[in-house]
């Protein structure tokens, strides 16, 4: 049998974040959404304690953490709320590709540039293989590359000062690659009008225009940048669900919570079958997601294979859990639930979002589908 028991010191961090989710994330959560960032007071906040640094190499001054405790903390704070969480700056998502090749070449300009942990905001445009149907294309031009086109949106896009960027090179391999601004990179952010959720999360397209790539650019291609992806990829994508069952548990709370103190017909409304079997139905998803997640840091953190070839399955499974986890809460709310004044129609709009940024069940379900048969499984129109 698997123990997810917690060390101490790993429970004390947990407990820490679940005190900064509901006594300061939460109640800033719809202003930030308003000011369409993060407030500079609960950024610092976060990386004071840590937060923002938990999946840094030690090396780089970070907490290098095992995944599986990041998970229970990246849980507690997605408590808080999602969208806040997701737009925390700093290393991001370049965070697990640093943790892998930390001595790299191209990444030392970055690692200078936050020595005094005030790591600048690195997006991750993950274009390969088609992913997000990007509109960005690569041609070579002697030793290196030039970027062209415009993204489809990504997180923390509207505030990178860095980019990591995955596409396939002319020939369709992989290529991983890395721009700086403070180096001469430029890339052009388009902002749209995006009203549907993760509204503090920095998601805009970019847009290239014949931007020069250097070879010292060039993190890795073909083979190796197809490796160092898909590990990135897994620790990635286990984060984000630990930061999905942490708004699902919320969800379940603030649910059961008030259909615990509404009355109709002279009796609490959780008591009432089809509320309570709904709620139940809520709970069973969310503690499987939990289970499913746990069970996956851990195997990554032992380096199981497992691990990283079933994450892209589990994330599939759990979005599904999201979106009726989070659509569930509106119902069981009735009117109040549609009102702003409630969070679970804000949840339920950066649930929808979260799961247009990390891929639909369909799609992620075809890539598992591709790994198992080893061919490409066309996920239609």
């Amino acid at each position: 049998m698997i123990s997810f028991q917690p060390t101490e010191e790993e429970s004390a961090f947990a407990d820490l974040a679940g005190e900064v989710a509901r006594e300061q994330i939460r109640p800033m959560a719809m202003e930030c959404e308003q000011e369409g960032r993060v407030h500079p007071d609960l950024v610092k906040t976060m990386m004071e304690l840590g937060f923002t640094n938990l999946e840094l190499p030690e090396n780089w001054g970070g907490l290098e953490m095992p995944l599986l405790s990041q998970a229970q903390i990246w849980g507690a704070l997605g408590y808080g709320d999602l969208g806040v969480v997701q737009g925390l700056p700093g290393a991001g998502e370049g965070a697990s590709l640093i943790r892998l090749i930390p001595d790299h070449p191209a990444l030392q300009s970055y690692k200078t540039a936050g020595a005094d942990g005030d790591w600048p905001t690195v997006a991750f445009l993950h274009a390969v293989d088609g992913e997000g149907m990007s509109g960005v294309q690569v041609d070579s031009n002697g030793e290196g590359y030039v970027l062209k086109g415009t993204s489809q949106p990504f997180r923390l896009a509207a505030f990178a000062e860095n980019l990591l960027v995955a596409v396939n090179d002319p020939g369709g391999e992989p290529l991983l690659l890395w721009l700086d601004r403070r180096d001469g990179s430029r890339w052009h952010v388009v902002e749209g009008d995006y009203r549907l959720g993760l509204l503090a999360a920095g998601c805009a397209r970019v847009r290239f225009e014949e931007e020069m790539i250097t070879p010292g650019q060039v993190i890795a291609k073909g083979s190796e940048a197809r490796e160092l992806l898909s590990q990135a990829l897994a620790r990635i994508y286990v984060l984000e669900v630990a930061k999905e069952v942490g708004l699902m548990e919320a969800a379940v709370s603030y649910t059961a919570e008030y259909t615990a103190q509404r009355k109709a017909f002279g009796q609490e409304i959780a008591k009432f079958q089809g509320v309570s079997f709904t709620l139940a139905d809520m709970a069973i998803e969310t503690r499987t997601s939990r289970n499913l997640l746990w069970q996956t840091a851990e195997r990554i953190d032992d380096g199981n294979p497992d691990g990283r070839k079933a994450v892209g399955g589990i994330l599939s499974r759990v979005h599904q859990s999201l979106r009726f986890v989070t659509d569930s809460a509106v119902q069981l709310l009735g009117g109040h639930g549609y009102v702003q004044e409630f969070p679970v129609e804000k949840w339920m709009r950066d649930a929808q979002a979260q799961v247009s940024l990390y891929g639909r069940e369909g799609e992620l379900m075809a890539r598992r589908g591709e790994q198992l048969l080893g061919e490409h499984v066309p996920t239609g129109a």
